[in-house]
């Protein structure tokens, strides 16, 4: 990393879905659920304190469907809906956010992901360094000497190294990497009869 502080970009929908399944179902006296948002309330203050950022940003999904959508029409197909106590909870959690003093950004037609990795580029081209915090394995492909992963769930982070140690391919070849072995979480399908092992062993050989 480069002496400046770098720039935070928080994965807000992931952390919001993460923090809705992991903790208790809270809510308060008049039955509003509360749990997600104490939760990524909670992350986005251990961001703050663990990296005292001068530049950070939370980014959500937008509402209604995205250019992946009109790609492919069974894209997330297999997903149950919202439940309502998780659904009650994103206004809620925008408007803290932006209490908090952070840039909250959501781009109508593009997912957090898409933007975020938009974000990580600009920033790499103006010599910027970038701290993703994310729980999404698909964020591995924008790892880099300039963009690095964390985990505030488990406290873990992935650099270039930590890319190859999991997946078994560098962060370049994460896009084809999950071609080829698909993405039941997204409902994407993949080559028949290629698995993780099979995929690193065409990657390494075929780049």
């Amino acid at each position: 990393m480069a002496d400046n502080k770098p720039l935070i970009l928080v994965d807000g929908s992931s952390y919001l879905y993460r923090a809705f399944y992991a903790l208790p179902p809270l809510q308060t006296t008049n039955g509003q659920p509360t749990g997600a948002v104490r939760g990524v309330i909670s992350m986005l203050k251990s961001l703050l304190k663990e990296y005292q950022p001068q530049q950070m940003a939370v980014v959500f999904d937008a509402k209604g469907k995205t250019f992946r959508d009109d790609m492919y029409s069974e894209y997330k197909a297999n997903r149950p809906p919202m439940p309502d106590d998780l659904r009650a909870q994103i206004e809620p959690l925008h408007t803290a956010v932006r209490l908090m003093g952070f840039p909250l950004l959501m781009v109508d037609g593009v997912e957090a992901d898409d933007v975020i990795g938009t974000l990580c580029q600009q920033a790499t081209e103006q010599g910027i360094d970038t701290i993703v915090s994310t729980g999404d394995k698909d964020m591995a492909q924008l790892v880099s000497d300039h963009v690095t992963l964390i985990n505030t769930m488990n406290q873990s982070t992935m650099d270039r190294a930590g890319v190859i140690e999991k997946f078994g391919v560098a962060p370049e070849q994460i896009i084809d990497y999950l071609a080829l072995v698909g993405d039941t979480v997204d409902n994407v399908p993949g080559v028949p009869k290629c698995g993780p092992k099979t995929a690193v062993k065409w990657l390494s050989s075929f780049g």
